[in-house]
């Protein structure tokens, strides 16, 4: 296989395979996740982002408190395009905190007082607006300290990395369970990047922003255990509605 295949594609790959080669039944439990993340010797981040690939394709199922179960042995046949899923809500993050950490630091250097007012309105935005609208803020937020380095490379790269959540399936999958569960704007966090761009103090700056995206990977990975006991409490709440319904005729 291609060294230019991302990596959670050839953990998602290997596992597909070992299901259609007969290895594991529909019905099936693979192993854990964390017996599959030291198999293959990834990060838990990308052993995730593996699993929920797979399961937009309909081979799995992750079953909270109960494991990985197979649902199919085949891949669905179509298009090679619709199945690469392209870069993952996990990798974005990681090279977010790696991109903004340094624009935090190197906009610590140069940033205005005028910018400065304008991640403190953004705050007020983030804490205030409904969801949606607080994500439009969050986003701004991070492209005001990119612009703030007056670095024209760091500014497209890092508007290149927000435009790919939503050019990536996968990566939309992953961010539309997180929002789903009620993803907050951490504005503790956030704050925390603005009181050190304000000292102009670089380390603080490239550390606090460093922190609020590790937070972030930490959020995910929550909100992709949880989703299937949020499924699982809607899908008990709609039962009881049918019971309550029949009974009341």
């Amino acid at each position: 296989m291609s060294d230019t295949v991302k990596l959670y594609r050839k953990i998602a790959d290997a596992v597909a395979g070992s299901i259609e080669s007969g290895q594991y039944a529909i019905g099936d439990r693979l192993p854990t996740e964390r017996e599959l993340a030291e198999h293959f010797g990834v990060s838990r981040p990308t052993l995730r982002e593996a699993m929920i690939a797979l399961e937009m394709l309909g081979m799995i199922e992750a079953r909270h408190g109960l494991g990985i179960y197979v649902t199919a042995t085949a891949r669905p046949v179509v298009p090679s395009a619709e199945i690469d899923f392209e870069i993952g809500a996990f990798e974005l993050i990681e090279a977010r905190r790696l991109f903004e950490g340094e624009a935090a630091a190197l906009a610590a250097t140069s940033i205005g007082d005028e910018q400065i007012a304008a991640l403190e309105d953004l705050l007020r935005k983030m804490h205030d607006e409904e969801e949606i609208r607080g994500e439009d803020a969050d986003r701004e937020f991070h492209l005001t300290i990119a612009r703030a380095t007056g670095n024209g490379a760091i500014i497209a790269t890092i508007e290149n990395l927000w435009d790919w959540r939503n050019r990536s399936p996968l990566a939309r999958n992953i961010l539309a369970r997180a929002r789903g569960l009620g993803l907050e704007p951490r504005i503790a966090e956030h704050r925390r990047v603005v009181e050190a761009l304000k000292a102009r103090d670089p380390a603080a700056a490239r550390l606090a922003m460093r922190d609020h995206l590790e937070r972030v990977i930490d959020h995910l990975l929550h909100a992709t255990e949880t989703e299937a006991v949020q499924r699982a409490k809607q899908e008990t709440k709609a039962r009881r509605d049918t019971i309550a319904k029949r009974v009341a005729i």
